[in-house]
């Protein structure tokens, strides 16, 4: 089988045929793209477009990041967060995936800490039976920002809604930067690794203000670590660079594509 090497439309400066362009000649063949490069009164119309354009370089998505928010309790915001996600998931389709790279969710005062886990579990079997089931989406729930940034929550959730359409987005780097060490770090990617349904290829070094971008293979993260866990486990998704360093003209980009080359 052919190894799927990706990229998301993310800290890359010019136009999204500028970004294209540059994946078509580089050599990535997959793109993630986020719901922003879309959304709007016009998203359907919009996806239509993309995808036409994304075609004509070749290029195939592998996901759509879906912005949504699932620390959430009261009934009508539930609503308003599944039925958005449900029609991200047929914008989604219209760009030729079935995943959805999902978020957990802010933190906030009306759920407490203790309730995040349960209120996002209630979000996504909302979603799994009012459309993922139905239509075979992937909800593939990213270690990022504050709430998911814990492996051992990731797996408690994913445990708990307890269906093949959920797992996680696994980003290599965002634990460290959320302030793990790196051997708790190899720990998420160990106990994770067999519900991984995405995955972010994504290197650096430090933590929070410390915390610096760098080209795949030019940073403290055990890439080779992860990389041999997730092949082990039976990933056979697109392997997904995210460049966040200082250069966003493609070269960390082209470095990181190099690295996926030889090591995967």
């Amino acid at each position: 089988m052919d190894t799927k090497l990706g990229i998301i439309h993310y800290n890359f400066a010019g136009s999204m045929d500028d970004f294209l362009a540059y994946c078509s000649q580089i050599g990535y063949k997959y793109v993630e793209i986020q719901i922003g490069s879309i959304w709007g009164d016009d998203a359907e119309n919009n996806a239509e477009d993309l995808r036409k354009k994304i075609d004509s370089y070749d290029l195939k998505v592998s996901a759509v990041a879906a912005g949504n928010d699932f620390v959430v309790l009261d009934p009508q915001q539930i609503k308003t967060q599944v039925d958005q996600v449900e029609r991200i998931a047929s914008l989604a389709n219209t760009l030729g995936t079935s995943t959805l790279r999902m978020e957990g969710g802010a933190p906030k005062d009306s759920v407490p800490e203790t309730r995040w886990v349960e209120a996002m579990e209630t979000c996504l079997k909302r979603c799994l039976e009012q459309f993922a089931e139905r239509d075979g989406i992937l909800l593939a729930v990213d270690n990022h920002g504050v709430v998911t940034n814990d492996g051992d929550l990731q797996l408690e959730l994913i445990q708990r809604v307890d269906s093949d359409l959920v797992g996680v987005c696994l980003d290599t780097m965002n634990y460290r930067w959320f302030g793990h060490d790196l051997d708790q770090v190899d720990r998420y990617y160990e106990i994770l690794a067999p519900y991984t349904l995405h995955m972010h290829l994504k290197d650096g070094r430090g933590s929070r203000g410390n915390y610096r971008g760098e080209a795949l293979g030019e940073g403290e993260i055990h890439l080779k670590k992860a990389v041999r866990l997730l092949k082990n486990a039976g990933y056979n998704g697109v392997w997904t660079c995210e460049y966040e360093g200082r250069e966003n003209d493609g070269v960390g980009q082209t470095k990181s594509y190099q690295w996926m080359v030889e090591n995967l």
